[in-house]
């Protein structure tokens, strides 16, 4: 590595909190704890869970360092900096690097005097870079995005204005990737929105380039912004939604309920945090079939009892409905959703109903 990465400042603090791993995990991710060589905490915000790992210690065989992190969950990934950021809710590097001297004791650095102002790039993983992203993608149309979904057996994207196509995403490589993967490529852009509309986040699906697959990466799949509360957003709320946690799993419950409105809550973590809108009487809630999703379920039922709002899982066969869509076809997911909905809700949502 050349002389001026390896002595940056950001380096070199990164380097002190990962020998100093576990102090720096009690502090700011204090809601988890250790289990083994690693320290697990439901994401980097320090929401109380275990998909996330943050390695304490680097392992063996060298191929993993201290103090770099994943979330099982959304995919994300990083170092002791982007947790101090997202926990104490830095807005610049600068910020986050002042964090961490505090917390190492070390000196703070002497301002730059007579230097230009410039202005500065939006920190990765914040609303603004998410908004910037959104902002550089293109409409869908006839996209790779378009090619994908089609792949998945998704062809009917009404409502789906959330979507979007980038044709040169950028993609950070982690440890798991082969060495000379690609530094970018098409992806799915999907906007994370809060309950009035505002981007506080985004999600990217990265794409083969003839986009049938997803890309031949170690994390095709990734969150950045703030996302806790939030979700891809599909139609306008109403007094009846349903909610999930992948977009490809909503997507597929549009094929046969279009005018539905959905949200996508893109983890078990996330989906059982999302807000309620106002005048929101009934949540179908699609269930993956695993622990996580069991857990997300039962939280949204407490969340949703006190205030009157009538929670409803609608299971898949397989293990979401995606599957279910691929492996059964429109017409028989239609039949397997219709004896889950209510009655009222299937004759006015459900295609056919």
């Amino acid at each position: 590595m050349p002389p001026s990465l390896t002595s940056s400042p950001a380096i070199q603090i990164a380097a002190a909190l990962a020998d100093n791993a576990e102090a720096v995990c009690r502090h700011y991710l204090s809601k988890g704890h250790r289990e083994g060589r690693y320290w697990l905490v439901g994401d980097v915000r320090n929401t109380p869970g275990r998909s996330l790992y943050v390695r304490l210690s680097a392992s063996p065989d060298g191929r993993g360092a201290a103090g770099k992190w994943t979330d099982a969950q959304s995919g994300d990934h990083g170092d002791l900096l982007d947790v101090i950021a997202a926990t104490r809710q830095c807005r610049t590097m600068r910020e986050t690097l002042d964090e961490a001297r505090h917390f190492l004791s070390l000196p703070m650095p002497m301002p730059a005097t007579g230097a230009p102002l410039r202005r500065n790039k939006a920190p990765t993983g914040t609303p603004e870079a998410a908004r910037r992203l959104c902002a550089a993608a293109k409409p869908v149309g006839s996209s790779l995005v378009r090619t994908y979904l089609a792949s998945r057996h998704i062809t009917n994207l009404t409502g789906c204005e959330a979507l979007q196509c980038h044709p040169r995403c950028w993609y950070r490589a982690s440890g798991e990737d082969l060495p000379n993967v690609r530094p970018a490529w098409p992806a799915m852009i999907a906007a994370v929105t809060d309950l009035h509309g505002s981007i506080t986040g985004v999600h990217r699906t990265w794409l083969a380039l003839d986009g049938f697959a997803k890309a031949p990466v170690a994390y095709p799949r990734r969150a950045m912004g703030e996302l806790l509360g939030h979700g891809v957003r599909f139609g306008r709320a109403g007094a009846i939604m349903m909610a999930g946690e992948g977009i490809e799993t909503m997507l597929s419950l549009r094929q046969i309920m279009p005018v539905m409105p959905a949200i996508s809550g893109l983890s078990a973590v996330h989906l059982a945090a999302i807000l309620f809108p106002a005048g929101l009487r009934r949540l179908y809630v699609a269930c993956d079939d695993d622990p996580a999703g069991a857990g997300a379920l039962k939280t949204l039922i407490e969340r949703a009892l006190p205030v009157g709002i009538d929670v409803v899982p609608l299971e898949p066969r397989l293990g979401d409905f995606n599957d279910d869509l691929i492996a059964f076809g429109r017409e028989r997911l239609a039949a397997g959703v219709r004896a889950q909905l209510r009655p009222d809700d299937a004759m006015h949502f459900l295609t056919g109903g």
